[in-house]
């Protein structure tokens, strides 16, 4: 007699599995994300479903030899060009992810009108909104006459089956994964079992047919992308799509790009016609920039191999409670208590009796340690009052010592400062520099001292 289906506890947070149901997940310690799912028991005997199959030998290749660089399907947007590296492989999948409202569904329909526009075939299945409300976008996008098919589908069987009938798409868009549903298995959509069988049921689809699939996540309010970790190890290419609702830049990143650069960034301007593409966009997030007020200062960073120059705002005000605040907005908590703390020890600036705030204008996440420098000079120029020269950037990692690290791409960075009409750069002394093409004047310092005694000399 076969057994019957039993039912497990799965955590929607990590995918561990019980067997009972407790308040927290032991693996991951997160209350209340233990879910019943029931696991389908061995299949009967005498159907030959249960009995194992002999495997064939595998052909073994040696790790030398030629190969080709995979086709890409060109996006029609060169910021998604940039960070998928050259385009969508077809028959690839890519995960993208972000917050409610920041603009994932206005992308995608660009990128479905874009395809198909060129005469290839884009299907966009929606499993939260319904076809009227996506013409409306359209109708608002200016993309109303765009040859892109729509459906409102939940059904992960009736979605394959519509792939596999007629012309093979070139595209498709699942928007979004988390609202899929397979009749085998009697789970809730959006829980484990359910993700994972329907990302693994579209992967194989878009392997075997050759379309480029492109799924969309919900997010966490940690900002990870919900559900178990093992969908981002299926697909080809994990992308977020971050931004803040009250700047009008959204940053596209790659955290996974099995075809390409994980460390590159796309930009665009959310706008009334939809996103924009930002070609240049140090000159968006310096444009509004107020160089006389103290605590000012721009950094020249890298993002994967462009070149990015941003503000930094620092104020340093007296405080009026027992623990000073410390608040940051675009840039690491535990980077900023670092460097006051080396300010305090190694440069004798003290910031124990005032609050700090640190902001990265435009919305902009910074994770690169060459922000250091730039960091600090704005400390420096707001608890001092001194403002920092106009035409200045800053860029260098600093250690625990206060000494001045040298950073990647220095030449680069110095480059797009000077083709922004910056004419001086504070630096880091090591580090290798082609001042050939420079016209900038460079200040090359050590150490952290050196800079903390041009604007609020040691004691």
């Amino acid at each position: 007699m076969a057994k019957a289906a039993k039912a497990t506890f799965v955590c929607q947070n990590c995918g561990a599995v019980s067997t009972r149901w407790t308040g927290k997940c032991a693996s991951c310690e997160e209350w209340n994300t233990l879910v019943e799912e029931t696991v389908p028991g061995p299949a009967p005997p005498g159907t030959g479903l249960a009995a194992s199959s002999r495997g064939r030998v595998v052909a073994l290749e040696p790790l030398s030899g030629s190969t080709e660089a995979a086709p890409r399907l060109p996006t029609g947007l060169e910021e998604l060009d940039r960070v998928t590296g050259g385009g969508i492989v077809p028959g690839s999948a890519l995960l993208i992810g972000g917050e409610p409202g920041i603009g994932k569904s206005t992308l995608l329909l660009q990128l479905c009108a874009s395809i198909g526009s060129r005469g290839q075939r884009a299907v966009y299945f929606s499993g939260e909104e319904a076809v009227a409300q996506i013409r409306l976008r359209a109708e608002r996008l200016g993309l109303s006459r765009a040859p892109v098919a729509l459906a409102s589908e939940t059904n992960l069987a009736n979605i394959l089956a519509t792939l596999a009938d007629g012309r093979r798409p070139d595209l498709v868009v699942i928007d979004s994964i988390q609202t899929l549903w397979a009749d085998a298995l009697e789970a809730a959509p959006g829980t484990v079992s359910q993700v994972r069988a329907a990302t693994q049921a579209l992967i194989r689809f878009a392997k075997s047919y050759g379309s480029a699939l492109l799924l969309v996540g919900h997010v966490t309010k940690e900002g990870q992308i919900a559900g178990p970790k093992v969908v981002e190890h299926m697909v080809d290419t994990v992308l977020y799509f971050e931004g803040d609702r009250g700047h009008p830049f959204r940053i596209l990143r790659a955290v996974k790009n099995r075809f390409g650069a994980t460390d590159e960034i796309g930009v665009f301007e959310m706008v009334n016609q939809g996103l924009r593409e930002v070609a240049n966009p140090s000159e968006l997030f310096l444009g509004d920039r107020d160089a006389h007020t103290p605590g000012s200062a721009v950094f020249a960073g890298i993002e994967g191999t462009r070149p990015l120059l941003v503000e930094i705002q620092a104020l340093v005000a007296p405080t009026s409670l027992g623990t000073p605040r410390r608040a940051v907005v675009g840039w690491d908590a535990n980077r900023l208590s670092m460097l006051l703390a080396v300010l305090d020890a190694r440069c004798g600036v003290s910031f124990a009796q005032n609050d700090v705030y640190l902001n990265v204008a435009g919305g902009l996440k910074i994770t690169e340690p060459a922000a250091d420098l730039a960091a600090a000079a704005a400390l420096l120029s707001s608890i001092s009052g001194i403002p920092l020269p106009q035409n200045q950037v800053f860029f260098g990692e600093i250690s625990l010592s206060g000494a001045v690290r040298a950073a990647s791409h220095m030449t680069t960075r110095l480059k797009e400062a000077q083709k922004l009409g910056f004419g001086q750069a504070v630096l880091p002394q090591a580090g290798e520099l082609d001042v050939s093409a420079l016209t900038l004047s460079l200040q090359r310092i050590p150490h952290l001292k050196k800079l903390a005694e041009q604007l609020a000399p040691c004691d």
